[in-house]
């Protein structure tokens, strides 16, 4: 079996597929990973085959190529029209800009079935234009569907002769079903956390003598000012705290914090499943893949969202009813809130919950049957 794996250039969205990307090449299947970009670099470095769909192009090239070359629609939508939705017009013009090249290349490749993370609509076009099946991998609590993203794709369908393509495939589901509203229908599949490779530092590998906190806002707000300002702020009160702080943040990034306290340590990217083992808690942005990896080691959260457009605060109201973290504005966090954080037995509690719960879900490797049936191939994995 040939996969597809298609995804736009953002961390974010690149690393929930590369579990069931190895998953696809460890039982024998051929795998090529459609993105370009950061996404690129990462998914080569991931030890996966990779055709590079847009040479040229970067996250930050499409979004400044959005609000110049789109520059009504980002004004609209900017002003809160709410006749348009921001996800199906930003990923859908962006699926537009890349339709081309991601056809031309399928064509070459010719896989047998096509998975995409629900910010790429381009893959369901080359599954549409193959005629091969397609299936969604959504990467959250926020439904993904395409129906707008395939709208402002209307062209790309056109020229590539599939005008009525329509958001019909199944899809997969990350979400440990507590945490999930209900009548979902996807594929339910564990998220197993990845957030690249590194060579640890010593003392990464020990157990740390007093509680140990993990701070990090992602790869998106980090770029931002006020994201660094968020940094600023934590370690400000960081000594007032009997905790170590470990702050996941960008090397290029890391002058802009000046000097540290003897308590906080900045030692650029961290795989987050590496590090929060041996953490008490973690402090963050609200984004899924970091939401799910505290899950999957066990460890309380406070999630700070900042953009309301984003999936962050539905991400942060749910931690907050299934019991298993605290949310606050960027605002909020003080030395008292995380000194609760940390204390709080009940949400340790709560977490082990939902943490033997998503350890009960289906893994990449015993999802994977699903896609060898939709393809007409006797499975060759493990069934669920």
């Amino acid at each position: 079996m040939r996969v597809l794996f298609a995804s736009l250039p953002s961390l974010g969205h690149l690393f929930p597929l590369i579990p069931i990307a190895w998953a696809a090449r460890a039982a024998g299947h051929e795998v090529l990973v459609a993105t370009f970009g950061e996404s690129a670099e990462q998914a080569a470095r991931a030890g996966l085959p990779v055709a590079d769909i847009a040479p040229g192009m970067t996250q930050r090239s499409l979004f400044i190529d959005f609000v110049t070359k789109e520059r009504d629609l980002h004004q609209r939508i900017a002003a809160g029209d709410q006749s348009e939705d921001l996800a199906g017009a930003l990923f859908g013009t962006w699926g537009e800009w890349v339709a081309d090249g991601a056809v031309a290349h399928a064509e070459a490749w010719r896989p047998d079935v096509v998975v995409h993370e629900r910010m790429a609509p381009f893959g369901r076009l080359v599954a549409g234009v193959l005629d091969v099946p397609c299936v969604r991998h959504d990467l959250g609590i926020e439904p993904g569907a395409l129906a707008g993203q395939l709208r402002h794709m209307s062209a790309a369908l056109a020229r590539h002769g599939v005008p009525d393509l329509v958001d019909d495939s199944p899809w997969i589901d990350i979400v440990p079903p507590s945490l999930a509203p209900a009548g979902r229908d996807g594929w339910s599949m564990r998220p197993v956390p990845y957030n690249g490779g590194v060579v640890l530092p010593q003392w990464a590998v020990h157990p740390p003598e007093r509680p140990r906190v993990a701070v990090t806002v992602g790869t998106l707000v980090g770029k931002r000012p006020d994201g660094i300002g968020l940094l600023e702020r934590i370690i400000a009160f960081a000594p007032r705290v009997d905790a170590e702080f470990v702050i996941a943040i960008d090397p290029y990034d890391l002058p802009k914090l000046g000097d540290l306290p003897p308590n906080v340590r900045a030692d650029g990217w961290l795989p987050l499943n590496a590090l929060l083992p041996t953490c008490a808690a973690i402090v963050h942005h609200g984004g899924s893949g970091t939401t799910y990896a505290a899950i999957d080691a066990g460890v309380p959260q406070l999630l700070l969202p900042d953009d309301g457009a984003s999936d962050r605060p539905i991400n942060a109201a749910a931690v907050v009813a299934r019991g298993i973290g605290l949310a606050g504005t960027p605002d909020d966090v003080d030395a008292d809130l995380v000194r609760q954080l940390i204390g709080d037995d009940r949400l340790r509690a709560a977490t082990a919950e939902v943490r033997a719960e998503m350890a009960a879900m289906p893994s990449p490797a015993e999802l994977l049957t699903r896609l060898e049936v939709l393809v007409g191939q006797e499975p060759v994995s493990k069934s669920i």
